[in-house]
C-alpha cells in the first residue's frame, strides 16, 4: 500500500505570526472551515496559553471542527500544557503539542540549560501532559542544528513518556534537502521505540528550500508534514501546503506512491479564502496557486496546450479546484442559478445567507455588466461576516476634491449611542480627508486612536471588466494591536472608507 502522508497545517499558528497576517476569531473559524473541507489531519489553532484571545479561539475552533484533530502549541511548562488541554479537549481529536529547543546555541542562550536538564524537562512535560491526552507532539526547535546523538536521545526518552508524534523543525531554515533527509535517516536508525511514533518536519523558508527539505524527508521515512495555506509564516514563511500536496499527487512515482488526504480540488479556494482575510496577495508566478500558474502566452505554449494539453501542463486548473468558467451571471440571472454556481465554487450556504447574498447580486448587477466569481466570493463573504462587533458603520460620505486639498464629509452610524455622528475635515487628498474624519468621529465616541495608526494601504481590482470592484487592504496598529481591515466596492473611495472602518471595529472589538 501506499504510505499515508499526514498533514498538520499551522496557518492559524505560525502562518498567523507573519507580519500583517492577524486574524480574528470570525476569520479564524472561516479559515478553520476549509481547512476542515480541504481534508487536514491536523489543525494547529493557535497557542492557547499566550492570551485570553488565543485561547478563546483554540477552544472554539476545537468546538467547530468535526472531520480534523485540532492542536495547541506549548512551552514545556505545566501551566501552558494545563491551558493547551483545557482549549483543545473540546476536540473530537485533541493533541498538545509541546515544543523545547535541543541545539547548543539555543541551550546555551535562550534556555540556559545543560543536556541533561533539556531531557528530564522534555519528558516530564509529556508525561504531565499524557495525563490529560493520548495524542501528544513533541517539537525538538532548532533540531536541523542540534547535536544528533543527542536528538536521538530525547527523542527516544519523549516516547518513553508517551509522545506519539516527534517533530524535527528546521526552525530557521538553514538546512538543505540532503542534510534533512540523512537526520530523518538518522533518527528513524538510532531512536528507540520510533516504530511507536510518526515523524512529523516543520521547515521554514529563509533559503527558499522549505518545500525541499519536507519533500526531502518524506522520501527518507517522515510521515507528517507541517505547513500553511500559501506558505505563510514567520520571516520567509513555512513549506506550503499547495506545493506540498500536489508535489506528491504529480509525482507520486518519486515519492513512492506516498499521498495525503487533502482534497485537492479545494486548494484554490483555501488559497483565496486566506489572501483575502490577510490581505496578503501570493505573487503571480507563485507556484500552484500564483495568477500565471496555468496562463500561457507564447504562442508555442498556447499551440502546444490546445493541441494536447500534456505538452506545457502537468496538471490541470480544475484539480486544484480553478472553475473553468468565470463570466457566467448578469442581472438577467436568478436565485438557482446563483445558488449553483456559489455551490461549484464550494461554497454551501444556509438559506438566510443565500437570500442576504442574492440581494446584494442583485445590487451589484445594476452597476456591473458581467459578474465573475471574485466578484461572488465577495459577495458571500459580506453576506456570511459577523456584524455584532461593528461599533461604527458608513452611513455616507460625500467627497470634494480640489486641485490640493479634499474636504471630506462622514456620517457614522454608532452603536452603542443610538446616533449617527458627521463631521466634516479637510486635508490634501481625499483618503486622508476621510480617514481623519473618521479619527476625529471614533475620538468622540471614546476610542483614542494615533495619527499614525495606518501602517500600510493598498487597493487592486478584485476581478475582471472595466467596472471591476475594488478590493482595499489597510493595516493599522494600535499599541500592541495589528488589524487587517478589508473593504470592496465599485466605487474605489468607498471600498477604502469600509476597509479602514473594518479596522477601526477590529482594533475596538
Amino acid at each position: 500500500m501506499a504510505k499515508r502522508i499526514k498533514v498538520f497545517d499551522t496557518t492559524l499558528r505560525d502562518g498567523e505570526q507573519s507580519p500583517g497576517c492577524s486574524m480574528n476569531l470570525n476569520e479564524k473559524l472561516e479559515v478553520a472551515k476549509q481547512l476542515e473541507k480541504l481534508g487536514v489531519d491536523v489543525i494547529e489553532a493557535g497557542y492557547a496559553f499566550s492570551s485570553p484571545e488565543d485561547f478563546e479561539s483554540v477552544t472554539a475552533i476545537a468546538k467547530l471542527v468535526k472531520n480534523a484533530g485540532v492542536a495547541s502549541l506549548s512551552r514545556a511548562l505545566n501551566k501552558d500544557i494545563d491551558a493547551a488541554y483545557d482549549a483543545v479537549r473540546h476536540s473530537a481529536a485533541p493533541r498538545v503539542h509541546i515544543f523545547l529547543a535541543t541545539s547548543p546555541i539555543h541551550m546555551q542562550y535562550k534556555l540556559k540549560m545543560t543536556e541533561d536538564e533539556v531531557v528530564a524537562r522534555a519528558a516530564a512535560a509529556v508525561a504531565h501532559a499524557k495525563k490529560y491526552c493520548s495524542d501528544i507532539e513533541f517539537s525538538a526547535e532548532d533540531a536541523s542544528r542540534s547535536d544528533k546523538a543527542f536528538l536521538a536521545r530525547v527523542f527516544s526518552e519523549v516516547i518513553k513518556a508517551g509522545a506519539t508524534v516527534l517533530n524535527v523543525p528546521d526552525t530557521v531554515g538553514y538546512s538543505t534537502p540532503d542534510e534533512m533527509a540523512a537526520l530523518v535517516t538518522y533518527l528513524l536508525e538510532n531512536v528507540q521505540d520510533i516504530d511507536k511514533a510518526d515523524i512529523s518536519v516543520h521547515c521554514h523558508n529563509d533559503l527558499g528550500l522549505a518545500v525541499a527539505n519536507t519533500l526531502a524527508c518524506v522520501k527518507a521515512g517522515a510521515t507528517q508534514v507541517e505547513c500553511t495555506i500559501n506558505g505563510i509564516g514567520e520571516r520567509a514563511g513555512n513549506a506550503s501546503l499547495e506545493e506540498l500536496v500536489m508535489n506528491l499527487h504529480t509525482r507520486a512515482d518519486v515519492y513512492g506512491g506516498a499521498q495525503t488526504g487533502v482534497k485537492t480540488d479545494q486548494i484554490y479556494r483555501a488559497s483565496r479564502l486566506v489572501q483575502k482575510i490577510t490581505g496578503v496577495k501570493v505573487a503571480p508566478t507563485k507556484a500552484i496557486v500564483g495568477k500565471n500558474a496555468f496562463a500561457h502566452e507564447s504562442g508555442i505554449h498556447q499551440h502546444g496546450v490546445l493541441a494536447h494539453r500534456e505538452t506545457y501542463e502537468i496538471m490541470t486548473p480544475q484539480s486544484i479546484g480553478i472553475p473553468q468558467n468565470k463570466m457566467v451571471l448578469g442581472k438577467h440571472s436568478g436565485r438557482h442559478g446563483f445558488k449553483d454556481r456559489l455551490t461549484e465554487l464550494g461554497y454551501y450556504l444556509n438559506q438566510q445567507e443565500i437570500d442576504e447574498a442574492f440581494v446584494r447580486f442583485k445590487a451589484l448587477a445594476d452597476k456591473k455588466k458581467v459578474i465573475f466569481d471574485e466578484d461572488l466570493e465577495i459577495l458571500v463573504k459580506n453576506a456570511t461576516s459577523d456584524y455584532s462587533q461593528q461599533r461604527f458603520t458608513l452611513v455616507n460620505f460625500k467627497i470634494d476634491s480640489y486641485k490640493a486639498s479634499a474636504q471630506a464629509h462622514i456620517c457614522l452610524d454608532v452603536r452603542d449611542s443610538g446616533e449617527e455622528s458627521a463631521i466634516c475635515l479637510s486635508n490634501s487628498g481625499p483618503l486622508e480627508a476621510a480617514f481623519s474624519a473618521i479619527n476625529e468621529i471614533i475620538k468622540r465616541h471614546g476610542c483614542k486612536f494615533e495619527k499614525d495608526a495606518l501602517k500600510h494601504y493598498d487597493v487592486h481590482a478584485a476581478s475582471g471588466g472595466e467596472d471591476a470592484v475594488a478590493a482595499a487592504v489597510v493595516k493599522l496598529a494600535c499599541g500592541d494591536k495589528k488589524v487587517t481591515g478589508r473593504g470592496e466596492s465599485t466605487n474605489t473611495i468607498m471600498a477604502s472608507i469600509e476597509a479602514y472602518l473594518n479596522g477601526v471595529n477590529k482594533l475596538w472589538a
